[in-house]
């Protein structure tokens, strides 16, 4: 078993979140009131490429990941921001692409889900796969949920390349939580498997596929080749996205708190949602 990605650490109000241990990265925070000047120093162009994280980036989390809610409004500005940047732009996140296809419906998206192991490449129905990514058994599934019934308001998810353990109606269990998938992964025996962590979660993956692997397999790629990728990221789980944008000279923003490998944090999920609809009308046909 790989070692668990991510630090415990509480968070303002008592409770028990997932964050990254580092926080020495230098970062500014854009407020909605300096938006317009950020959009005009960094303007979205037809050189770049806009790579997006869903749950707690551009909608705000719920209960359970079916109770999000996703505002018309959002929809409607992915949709004009994606055909003004030519179709430059991908959802990169840890729901299936049937799922986001379900929150965003009408829209297809470019998509990069389940961290990459789920890749739809153009904005149609068929879902290729990563070659690294690999089916959890039903078996481990099954044995998962005998487990967590040990967890009161703890419950898992099926995405066929992980299981995602939701822990945000119980807290205080989180350290304990880990401490008992991690005794689990290590009873099934297979050295590959990680478990990564995010906001009031953990995640059973297998290696060999990850947010950054999804960006840099979507910048090898028509129409997002030749240019400059911006993302924004909200958890650990982006951090890999984070470093992949870096790397190539684009631009990565997360939301909440700082990361490393950021140039900038937005305090909310709204102030998101308001930097996409003030980029969608700056790109505007005059």
């Amino acid at each position: 078993m790989k070692a668990v990605q991510g630090k415990p650490q509480h968070d303002r109000g008592g409770h028990h979140r997932e964050t990254t241990s580092e926080r020495q990265t230098p970062w500014q925070s854009i407020g909605i009131s300096g938006m317009r000047n950020f959009i005009s120093d960094r303007a979205l162009s037809e050189k770049a490429a806009l790579f997006l994280d869903v749950d707690g980036t551009m909608i705000d989390f719920a209960a359970s990941p079916a109770e999000v809610f996703v505002p018309a409004k959002l929809i409607q500005v992915l949709d004009a921001l994606e055909r003004r940047l030519c179709g430059a732009l991908a959802l990169i996140s840890g729901r299936t692409v049937a799922e986001l296809d379900r929150l965003f419906r009408p829209l297809s998206l470019r998509a990069g889900g389940v961290h990459g192991a789920e890749m739809r490449y153009e904005p149609v129905p068929r879902l290729p796969t990563v070659e690294a990514a690999r089916v959890l058994s039903a078996n481990l599934w099954r044995s998962l949920n005998e487990m967590l019934d040990e967890f009161p308001g703890v419950f898992a998810e099926n995405k066929r390349y992980s299981f995602a353990i939701h822990y945000r109606a119980s807290p205080d269990l989180g350290p304990r939580l880990l401490n008992a998938l991690r005794a689990f992964v290590v009873a099934s025996g297979e050295d590959e498997w990680e478990i990564i962590s995010a906001h009031f979660a953990f995640e059973i993956k297998g290696s060999g596929f990850d947010k950054g692997a999804a960006i840099e397999q979507f910048l090898a790629r028509s129409p997002f080749t030749g240019r400059v990728p911006i993302f924004i990221g909200d958890d650990w789980t982006d951090e890999s996205g984070f470093a992949a944008v870096a790397r190539v000279g684009g631009t990565a923003y997360s939301v909440g708190e700082a990361r490393p490998h950021v140039s900038g944090v937005f305090p909310d999920p709204a102030s998101v949602r308001e930097w996409l609809e003030l980029a969608a009308a700056q790109m505007a046909p005059s």
